[in-house]
Order: C-alpha cells, then sequence, then structure tokens
C-alpha cells in the first residue's frame, strides 16, 4: 500500500508516518526485493482557482455571475459570438478584468463554445406571459444570489423561490455550490410544503442560468408537470418579486455584515428569511407579514370581498 500512494507522488516520510512504518524496515524491503531505483513521478498541484474576477473599480464579481452573463449574450444577438467577442462584451458592458484564457473555461464548462453551437435545448424556451394572480401557488419565481465571506474569500449561493401572490419564500438554499440538483431539491421541498395531493401546480418562471437551462432541470420539471417560464435576456423586471426580495437581502444583511465563516453567512440567511415570512412589515400586504396576510386572507369566502378590502 505505501508503494501506491508513493507511486502517486506523495512524500515517502508522510505516506510511512500515516501508515505507522518504520522508515528503516521499508527501506530495507525494498532493497531486498530490488525496488528501490524505480522512478517516482510527483504529482504537481497548481494554484486553484479563486472563483471571482475583477472589475477596473476593483469589484469581486463571481465566476457563476460571469457564467450568467455568457448565458444571457448567447441568449441574444450576441449568438454569434465566440467566447473572445463574448469576453469583450463583458469588458465593455461591465468593465470586467477578464482574459480569454478563463473566457474559454467558464464557455465551455456552460457548453457554449462556438463549435457546439449546433447542439439545441433539448426544452426550448417558454416565454412568460402576462397573468391575473388570484392565489397563493399560481406563479413563483426563482433565483439565485450570490454572498461573500471575507474570511474565507469566497462567494456562496443563496437560491429562494417567492411567491408572487403572498411574497412568501417557500424554499430557499444556502451553498457554497449551487447546481440544478440544487435547484430541483429546493423546487422538491417548495411542493411538498405548499401543494396538497389533487391542487394545481404552479408555475415557475427563472431566468436564464446555467441551472435553469439544464436539461436535468427542464426534465424534472416535465416529469412533475410543471409550467417553466424563463424570461428573455436583460429583462429582470418580469422576474420582478424576486429580484426584490435579493436587493432588500442584499441592502439588509449583506452590505452590513462581514462574514468570517460560511455557518456564519448560512445562520444570518436562515435568521433573516425566518423574520421576513414571519415579522416583516410588507407595504403591498396592507403592513403584515406575508404569514399574517395569508391567514388574514383564509376568512373571505368569497374572493371578491378580499379584493374589495384591499
Amino acid at each position: 500500500m505505501a508503494d501506491q500512494f508513493i507511486k502517486q507522488g506523495y512524500y515517502a516520510a508522510l505516506v510511512l508516518r500515516i501508515l505507522g512504518l518504520a522508515e528503516s524496515s521499508y527501506y530495507a524491503r525494498k532493497k531486498r526485493i530490488g525496488q528501490h531505483d524505480e522512478p517516482v513521478t510527483r504529482i504537481r498541484k497548481g494554484r486553484p482557482c479563486p472563483g471571482y474576477s475583477l472589475t477596473e473599480n476593483g469589484t469581486r464579481i463571481s465566476d457563476e455571475q460571469i457564467k450568467e452573463w455568457f448565458v444571457e449574450l448567447t441568449e441574444g444577438e450576441e449568438n454569434e459570438y465566440g467566447y473572445k467577442l463574448l469576453a469583450e462584451c463583458l469588458r465593455k458592458d461591465h468593465r470586467l478584468i477578464l482574459n480569454n484564457k478563463k473566457a474559454y473555461r467558464l464557455c465551455r464548462e456552460l457548453g457554449i463554445l462556438q463549435k457546439y453551437r449546433e447542439r439545441r435545448s433539448k426544452h426550448p424556451r417558454r416565454l412568460p406571459r402576462n397573468r391575473l394572480v388570484t392565489c397563493p401557488n399560481q406563479l413563483w419565481q426563482m433565483d439565485i444570489k450570490y454572498g461573500y465571506v471575507a474570511g474565507r474569500d469566497r462567494f456562496f449561493f443563496l437560491l429562494s423561490i417567492i411567491d408572487v401572490f403572498d411574497r412568501a419564500i417557500v424554499s430557499y438554499y444556502r451553498g457554497s455550490e449551487c447546481k440544478a440538483t440544487h435547484a430541483i431539491q429546493v423546487l422538491g421541498k417548495a411542493l411538498e410544503s405548499r401543494i396538497q395531493p389533487g391542487e394545481s401546480l404552479p408555475t415557475i418562471r427563472t431566468d436564464n442560468g446555467p441551472q435553469f437551462i439544464s436539461a436535468l432541470f427542464g426534465d424534472t420539471c416535465e416529469n412533475w408537470g410543471i409550467s417553466h417560464e424563463r424570461i428573455p435576456p436583460k429583462t429582470p423586471n418580469m422576474n420582478a418579486y424576486i429580484e426584490s426580495f435579493h436587493s432588500i437581502v442584499e441592502k439588509n444583511l449583506f452590505s452590513k455584515m462581514e462574514y468570517k465563516t460560511m455557518e456564519a453567512a448560512y445562520e444570518s440567511i436562515d435568521n433573516y428569511i425566518d423574520f421576513y415570512n414571519n415579522r416583516r412589515m410588507h407595504g403591498s400586504l396592507k403592513r403584515m407579514s406575508p404569514l399574517q396576510f395569508s391567514s388574514w386572507i383564509m376568512q373571505f369566502e368569497d374572493r371578491s370581498q378580499f379584493y374589495r378590502s384591499l
């Protein structure tokens, strides 16, 4: 076993110390069987990716946000550009310091390099339509917010789902990574907590982030019978309710706190969302919290009475 790890490039002294073997016994044995002259190839480990790039004024922009910008560009009129011109768009639009090497790596991770342009999405984008939301669980909006932990020099993710009618955060996720599987898990928890058997399923509205355009997320929505709408690029107003919530989180939480650990950031988010759902007064909800508003509207058997009371 020791030989196996040493051949992989780990230091012999460290391996022997972990396995509890004396160095003299190990080398004596190798000498007896004639293996001490075997070449050893060391594993070279490069500098880890920081996970962000800087703007010209020194603001950190996470790699996930850069990926979202790339996806938005490819969904628009810039869809004919290769990774070099896409990077140039971000330099001009966001004053981002981004070299072509990193742009190639991020575009490759997204699968949007020019040579893959013939590959079409398995689930074409269904554009949002105007609708009158008259009760809870008709329309949910879903999006991702990025936070920063100064003590770790790392970004973290907040993925939230808001009910457009009562403004409640029906489910959320916070973690050091955010993939399509996490989005599916959050959606599943929201359905389990808010939808009773036999009730109609809500429509889910998202932007064009990598998690939401993935085949896995599309397949899941299709299998569950959920209608998934994706807003056009550069139209955050069509996802206004979740964008508004995340701006509140940025203003009242992230901009005021300097986190030292991931755990401190997660605890802060948990406490704030509990306050937001249960106690924070909302101007558009008759100065009630989402939970209080939901309880209040239950007293109206006739929905027309409810609208007259607003």
